[in-house]
């Protein structure tokens, strides 16, 4: 769960990281330090496995440019950037952002070719610019109806023919028992970042249903599991399907 996006002054220029005012509340400050650790117990390499399920070499070329919403600690993007994309990540906390620093800084990678940028998803408007756009772990800090809305901005930041790619928490299956035990796995992330970052409090959302109903033809879902569930997946979509359905108009 990456941090969620509130209405800042913010300047989107390509070269600069956006400041953020002062009496902006960055909500991660205090779980922000410790969410790779979190993420790593709760699901041991699961979560970083869906986040970079995508950016393999069928998805993702040398040259690509790919946009990461809400980037968090930022490993994601940094397996991008390595397997040569331009890259841009996007997150409203300085919190998140300055893990993301530390996390380069840590392994080496600060030559890569990333632009950082500290905005408001709604405010970040370089539509139309990204072969790809990632949403790993970031819709489900929003209610459903605002889910929708970043769902479509993302979409609206990708080229004609560019890809969306959701990576998070997955419908739950298999025998009643087992649903209900994931159901109870993700109330406890949810309530987590409810308490401590005032995320929105809601069921696991059907994400391959929402990119459907935003006109993405859905091209690839994987799952991940952890202690024997399958609680995560990533989900790719392709943005072609909208722009053919235009040209039909």
């Amino acid at each position: 769960m990456q941090s969620a996006q509130q209405p800042v002054q913010s300047a989107n220029s390509p070269a600069s990281t956006a400041a953020r005012p002062a009496e902006a509340r960055d909500k991660y400050r205090f779980v922000g330090p410790v969410y790779d650790l979190l993420s790593a117990f709760y699901s041991g390499k699961a979560i970083h496995e869906a986040k970079v399920a995508m950016l393999d070499e069928a998805n993702l070329k040398a040259g690509d440019s790919v946009l990461f919403a809400g980037v968090g600690h930022g490993k994601d993007a940094i397996h991008a950037a390595e397997r040569g994309a331009r890259v841009t990540v996007v997150d409203l906390s300085e919190t998140m952002l300055r893990k993301f620093d530390d996390e380069l800084v840590k392994q080496g990678k600060t030559h890569l070719d990333i632009r950082r940028v500290q905005a408001d998803i709604f405010k970040f408007e370089e539509f139309g610019q990204y072969d790809m756009v990632v949403g790993n772990f970031f819709l489900n800090v929003f209610s459903e109806d605002m889910m929708d809305r970043v769902l479509k901005q993302l979409i609206d930041l990708a080229k004609d023919d560019g890809k969306i790619v959701v990576g998070d928490f997955a419908l739950p299956q298999g025998n009643i028992l087992r649903r209900q035990f994931q159901k109870a796995y993700w109330y406890v992330a949810v309530s987590l970042f409810w308490l401590t970052a005032g995320n929105a409090l809601h069921n696991i959302y059907d994400y391959p249903a929402a990119m459907r109903r935003a006109g993405l033809e859905i091209k690839s879902i994987k799952r991940f599991s952890f202690a024997g569930l399958a609680n995560y997946w990533s989900i790719l979509g392709d943005k072609q399907a909208i722009a053919a359905a235009k040209a039909k108009a």
